[in-house]
């Protein structure tokens, strides 16, 4: 039997409308709503930079906003990889305390994971002094009840297998992996990436650049990334994360110009309509991960 899962939002998504400050979606404090109202999925993920200048008041609002909304969040993630080799001096103090900064905010939100990038470049070395570094700061999680969920980045983790075995050598059940499809196309081997990193992880980006006219997603097949993780029975959380297309600008921003010669004299691109992409993009991911109801087997056929 095919697994369930749960379909929700990375919120970095809808910056564009928030900048614009779009009737649909004005404020951080209506994107639960929002998302579960309009683009009908059941959860948030929600990058760090967007809580920048938020009290612990704030936070217990949009958790409010989110428990009224059915939508709760489900993910912190922190984009400013962390250094954990190198565990002295301000740097290592400012790391820890950031990691407690998340801890408390996550708490707040009533949310269970944390996601982080690591910082460190690929040596045997540097695979030893991460782990341990990720052990200590699993002790400092440890009080909030979290899980640390380590994302790809440049360097010791961009390769799945080297990541796997980071989270193998940290040991525990608090720790994990953060995969998005993005990066799994960026490394090359779409499907052993994902397959690699899925069992691991309690949630995925489902990165979405756009649609062509024929409803195709560009740039990847999302068919390929959702059956590589279904492969290996996956059956957690996948998250929307709109990442936008290359040659035009989402909703609310300034579209690239083209360049080259002539480029102050070319049109801009027409800006792309998150709500409608996202649409499609849940549209087809329900249809990728919601199996057929099974034939009756107590049906006969008519003679």
């Amino acid at each position: 039997m095919q697994p369930d899962i749960l379909l929700t939002l990375s919120a970095g998504s809808v910056r564009p409308l928030l900048a614009a400050r779009d009737p649909r979606c004005p404020t951080i404090f209506t994107v639960p709503q929002f998302v579960a109202t309009d683009l009908e999925l059941r959860g948030l993920n929600l990058p760090t930079d967007m809580l920048k200048g938020f009290g612990l008041s704030d936070i217990e609002k949009l958790r409010d906003e989110a428990d009224r909304a059915h939508c709760p969040v489900l993910l912190l993630a922190e984009e400013a990889p962390i250094d954990f080799v190198h565990r002295t001096g301000p740097v290592w103090v400012a790391a820890l305390d950031r990691l407690r900064r998340l801890g408390t905010a996550a708490n707040r939100l009533g949310c269970p994971s944390v996601a982080v990038k690591v910082a460190a470049v690929d040596t045997d070395e540097a695979f030893e002094a991460t782990a341990t570094g990720v052990k200590v700061a699993l002790k400092e999680l440890d009080k909030f009840e979290l899980n640390l969920l380590l994302s790809p980045n440049e360097g010791l983790t961009f390769d799945a297998g080297r990541l796997t075995d980071l989270i193998k050598k940290i040991g525990g059940f608090r720790i994990g992996s953060y995969p998005s499809f993005a990066h799994a196309h960026a490394s090359g081997d779409l499907e052993k990436t994902l397959r690699k990193l899925a069992p691991y992880a309690p949630a995925i980006a489902a990165s979405v650049r756009g649609f062509d006219s024929s409803g195709q997603h560009e740039g990847f097949s999302l068919e390929q990334c959702v059956e590589s993780v279904l492969s290996v029975g996956y059956g957690n959380t996948l998250a929307l994360d709109f990442v936008g297309r290359s040659d035009a600008a989402p909703v609310g921003g300034e579209p690239k110009k083209k360049s080259g010669k002539g480029s102050k004299d070319a049109a801009k691109e027409p800006a792309v309509d998150i709500v409608a992409e996202l649409d499609m993009a849940r549209r087809k991911l329900i249809e990728l991960t919601i199996a057929p109801e099974p034939a009756d087997i107590f049906e006969q056929d008519e003679e």
